[in-house]
C-alpha cells in the first residue's frame, strides 16, 4: 500500500480515539464527580448502552455488507456519521440544568445515542482494513500505523484533558468546550480517511448475503471466535487500567497532579513499542507476539501490586512496563481480524467483512462496558464516595482492581493466543486456494 493511503486510513483512528478515550477514561469520572450521579447509577447507564450495542452493531455490519455506492460499501458511512457523532459527543459531556432525575435521563439518552452513532462510523471504518489489502504482512503494517494514530489520539485526550478542563471556572464548562474542539478535529480527520482510501478487496459480484450467511460467517468461524476472545481480554484489561487511573492517583496516591504525567509516560512508551510490533510478528508470528506482550504485562502487574503508594518512581516504572506489554495486544487483534474474513470466504464461500467486524466490535465494546461498569460497581461495593477521603478498605480495593485484574486477563489471553490456528503459512494457503479455485466466487452455502 502507498504511504499516503496508509496514513490517510490511520488518521481516522486518531479522530475516533478522541471520542473513544474521552468516554473510556473520563466519562465515569464526569458522571460521578461533575454531573453528580452515583457510581451505581453511572454503571447502569454504561451497561444499558452495551445492551443496545448488541442490536446495533450486528445491524450496522449487515447494512455495510449490503451497501452499494460508487464510493464503495464502507467509506460512505464515514461521511454520513461524522457530523452527528460530533454533535452527540458534545451533548454527552454536557451537564444540563435539570434535577437529579433529569440528569440521569439525560445521561441515558445522550450516551445511548453516542453508542449508536459511534457504531455507524467505527464498524465500516474498522472493516476497511480487510478491504484495503489482502496481504498478511501489509495488514500488520497497516494496523501498526492505525494504532500509532490511535495512541496519539489517546495521548492528546489522556494528557491534555484535565489541564484544559482546569482552565475553566467549572469542570462542566471545561469538558463541554473540550468536546467541541475534539468534534471539529475528528470530523476533519474522518473526511481525510474518506478522501484518501479506496476499497480494493471486494466480495464476488454475484454474492447476495442473507441474514443466515452473516451469522455463518461469524459463528462457523473458529479463528474469529478466538480473536474475539483475545479482543475481550485486551480491552477489559485496558479499560480497567484506563478507567481507574484517575481514581488511583487522586485517592490511593493522593497525587492528582501526576495523572497527566502518568498518561504521557505510558502512552509514549506504547508509541515507542509500536516500532517493535511488526518485527515481533515477523519473527514469532502474530500469536507469538501477543504471548510475549501478555507475559511482560503479567510480570509488571505483579511488580505493581507489591509497590507501596509512596514509591512514585516504581509506580511509573511498572505502569510503563504494563503499557509496553499491552502494545502488541492493542495492535495485533486488528491485524488478525482481516485474516478471518478470508477464512470464512474459503471455508463457507461467504465474504462478510461488515458482519465479522461488527461482531468483533460488539464484543470489544461489551468488554469495555464490563470493564467500565465493573469498575463502577467495584467502587460502589468498596464504599467509594466521590470527592471525599476514602477509607482504607476502599483504597485497598482500588489498588487490587488496578493491578491484579489485568494480570488475570492476560493469563486467559495467552491461552487463547496459543489456540489461534491462522499463522502466515495457513493464511497463504487460504489465499492460494481462493485464487486457484472457484471458492472465492462459490455459491453461498
Amino acid at each position: 500500500m502507498r504511504l499516503k493511503e496508509s496514513l490517510g486510513y490511520a488518521v481516522g483512528d486518531l479522530g475516533i480515539n478522541l471520542y473513544f478515550i474521552s468516554a473510556m477514561t473520563y466519562l465515569l469520572l464526569f458522571y460521578t464527580d461533575v454531573m453528580g450521579l452515583s457510581a451505581t447509577a453511572a454503571a447502569g447507564v454504561i451497561a444499558l448502552a452495551r445492551v443496545v450495542d448488541a442490536i446495533t452493531d450486528p445491524l450496522m455490519g449487515m447494512l455495510a455488507d449490503r451497501t452499494r455506492t460508487r464510493f464503495g460499501r464502507l467509506r460512505p458511512w464515514l461521511i454520513l456519521g461524522a457530523l452527528p457523532l460530533a454533535a452527540i459527543t458534545v451533548l454527552t459531556f454536557t451537564v444540563p440544568d435539570l434535577d437529579d432525575t433529569g440528569k440521569l435521563w439525560w445521561a441515558y439518552t445522550t450516551y445511548l445515542l453516542f453508542g449508536v452513532l459511534y457504531t455507524v462510523v467505527t464498524i465500516p471504518y474498522s472493516a476497511l482494513t480487510a478491504s484495503l489489502t489482502d496481504d498478511y504482512g501489509a495488514r500488520t503494517q497497516l494496523s501498526t500505523w492505525r494504532m500509532a494514530c490511535a495512541f496519539i489520539g489517546a495521548f492528546v485526550v489522556s494528557v491534555g484533558t484535565m489541564p484544559f478542563v482546569e482552565l475553566f471556572d467549572s469542570r462542566a464548562d471545561g469538558f463541554q468546550a473540550l468536546m467541541v474542539v475534539f468534534a471539529f478535529i475528528s470530523t476533519g480527520l474522518l473526511l481525510i480517511t474518506f478522501a484518501t482510501t479506496k476499497e480494493q478487496v471486494v466480495p464476488p459480484v454475484e454474492q447476495e448475503l442473507t441474514f443466515r450467511h452473516s451469522l455463518q460467517a461469524v459463528f462457523l468461524n473458529p479463528p474469529l471466535l478466538i480473536v474475539i476472545g483475545i479482543f475481550c481480554c485486551g480491552m477489559l484489561s485496558f479499560t480497567v487500567r484506563q478507567t481507574l487511573t484517575a481514581y488511583y492517583f487522586i485517592y490511593y496516591l493522593g497525587r492528582p497532579d501526576l495523572i497527566s504525567y502518568f498518561f504521557a509516560a505510558t502512552l509514549l512508551v506504547m508509541l515507542a513499542g509500536l516500532t517493535c510490533v511488526p518485527l515481533l510478528a515477523a519473527r514469532y508470528g502474530k500469536s507469538g507476539a501477543l504471548i510475549i506482550g501478555a507475559g511482560l504485562t503479567i510480570f509488571a502487574c505483579l511488580g505493581f501490586y507489591m509497590t507501596s503508594p509512596d514509591a512514585v518512581g516504581w509506580v511509573f516504572f511498572w505502569g510503563c512496563l504494563i503499557a509496553l506489554g499491552g502494545t502488541p495486544v492493542a495492535v495485533l487483534g486488528w491485524a488478525m481480524i482481516p485474516d478471518t474474513v478470508e477464512y470464512a470466504q474459503w471455508k463457507l464461500g461467504i465474504r462478510a467483512d461488515g458482519s465479522i467486524y461488527s461482531m468483533a466490535s460488539f464484543f470489544q465494546k461489551l468488554a469495555k462496558a464490563l470493564g467500565g461498569a465493573g469498575v463502577a460497581l467495584g467502587l460502589g461495593m468498596a464504599g467509594y464516595i466521590a470527592n471525599q477521603t476514602q477509607n482504607p478498605d476502599t483504597l485497598t480495593r482500588i489498588h487490587e482492581m488496578f493491578t491484579l485484574v489485568p494480570l488475570i486477563l492476560m493469563v486467559v489471553l495467552i491461552v487463547l493466543a496459543r489456540l489461534h490456528p491462522l499463522d502466515e503459512q495457513a493464511h497463504a494457503r487460504i489465499k492460494q486456494a481462493l485464487a486457484s479455485s472457484s471458492a472465492g466466487s462459490a455459491p453461498l452455502k
